[in-house]
C-alpha cells in the first residue's frame, strides 16, 4: 500500500469521486476528503483546520464553484471570489504547513476568447477570456501564477492542470447549473419520455468544443501527481473537436429522441472554438485520453437513465 497521506478537495464531487477511486486502485490507503459542512475552504481558519486533520503529503485541489454559461452569467461575482479565494488560501496554508506536493485543477475557460486551435499552454496569456466565463477563468488562472510564484520563492512543488470540458456518469444534470452535455441529455430524455416533438438548444450550434470523459481526466490527475514536477501548466483533453450542432445530434440519437432540434440564437454561443493540444501531457507523464466521445456518451446516458 502507498503510505503517502492524500487530501482531495472536492473529492466527493463529480471528478473528485473518480480521482479518489483511481488513487485507491493505485494502493493509496490514507485519503482525506473534506466536506463543506465541516470545512468552508473560503475561510483561512477552516483551511488550516482541514490541513491539521488531513496532514497530507499530497494535496489535490479539485473543489470549485462551476456551472454552464447560464450559471456563469447569473453569478459572475460568486464564481470569481469563491474559486479564487479557495485556491489562494489553500496554497498559502499548504505552504505554511509544508505539504510536499500540490496538484491544482485549472480550467480552459482561462484561455483567450480567440485562441487559435489547438490551444497550446503558451497561449494562456495572449488575450482576455470569453466574456461569459471570464470571472471563473481568471480566478482559476490566478492560481497558476500563485503556483509558479510559490515555486520560485518557497520551492513549493505545485503543478497546474487544465482539463477540457468534462462529462460522464455522476455529472450535474441540474438544468440551472449544468454544462452542455448533461443539459442536453436531460432535455432529450425528458422530451422522449413526454412525447415532445422538439427541444430547444442554446445559440446557433456553430461553436466547437472538446470533451473529456471523467475517468480519463482522473487518470491524468493521478499520473501528474505521481510523475510531473514542473512549473509549466499542462492541458488534459481528448483531441476530438465537435460542433455543438453535431454534439446535440449525437446526444439526441444516444437518448433515442427523434424530434426536432430548434436553435435559439438569442442565447449566447460562448467561446467560438475549443480544442487542446495535449502533447505536453504525453511527453511529460505519458497520459493520453482513451475513451471515444460516442462511447462516453453511451455510458453517461445509461447512467442517467438507470
Amino acid at each position: 500500500m502507498n503510505r503517502r497521506r492524500v487530501c482531495v478537495t472536492g473529492g466527493a464531487g463529480f471528478l473528485g469521486r473518480f480521482v479518489v477511486e483511481r488513487l485507491r486502485r493505485s494502493g493509496y490507503d490514507n485519503i482525506f476528503v473534506p466536506r463543506k459542512a465541516q470545512f468552508d475552504l473560503t475561510r483561512a481558519a477552516d483551511v488550516r483546520r482541514m490541513l491539521d486533520a488531513a496532514r497530507p503529503d499530497l494535496l489535490i485541489h479539485l473543489a470549485a464553484v462551476v456551472g454552464g454559461i447560464g450559471a456563469n452569467r447569473a453569478e459572475p461575482g460568486r464564481f470569481f471570489y469563491e474559486n479564487a479565494i479557495m485556491g489562494i488560501e489553500l496554497l498559502e496554508q499548504a505552504r505554511r504547513t509544508g505539504v510536499e506536493k500540490c496538484v491544482v485543477a485549472g480550467t480552459i475557460c482561462g484561455y483567450p476568447k480567440h485562441t487559435p486551435a489547438p490551444f497550446r499552454e503558451d497561449d494562456l496569456w495572449n488575450g482576455f477570456p470569453e466574456e461569459t466565463n471570464a470571472p471563473y477563468g481568471i480566478a482559476k488562472k490566478a492560481l497558476l501564477v500563485q503556483c509558479q510564484a510559490y515555486r520560485r520563492q518557497y520551492g513549493m512543488n505545485a503543478v497546474f492542470l487544465l482539463p477540457v470540458n468534462l462529462y460522464g456518469p455522476g455529472d450535474n444534470f441540474d438544468p440551472e447549473t449544468s454544462h452542455v452535455i448533461p443539459a442536453l441529455i436531460r432535455k432529450c430524455v425528458e422530451a422522449r419520455r413526454s412525447g415532445a416533438e422538439e427541444i430547444v438548444a442554446w445559440g446557433d450550434g456553430s461553436p466547437t468544443r472538446e470533451f473529456l470523459y471523467v475517468e480519463d481526466a482522473a487518470e491524468g490527475f493521478v499520473q501528474a501527481a505521481e510523475k510531473y514536477d514542473k512549473p509549466e501548466p499542462v492541458n488534459l483533453g481528448s483531441g476530438e473537436e465537435i460542433s455543438i450542432r453535431e454534439l446535440t445530434e449525437k446526444v439526441a440519437s444516444a437518448c433515442g429522441f427523434r424530434g426536432r432540434i430548434r436553435w435559439d440564437p438569442s442565447k449566447p454561443n460562448g467561446q467560438p472554438r475549443r480544442k487542446l493540444n495535449t502533447e505536453r501531457a504525453w511527453k511529460e507523464f505519458g497520459w493520453r485520453a482513451t475513451t471515444p466521445l460516442d462511447e462516453g456518451l453511451r455510458r453517461t446516458v445509461a447512467w442517467y437513465e438507470r
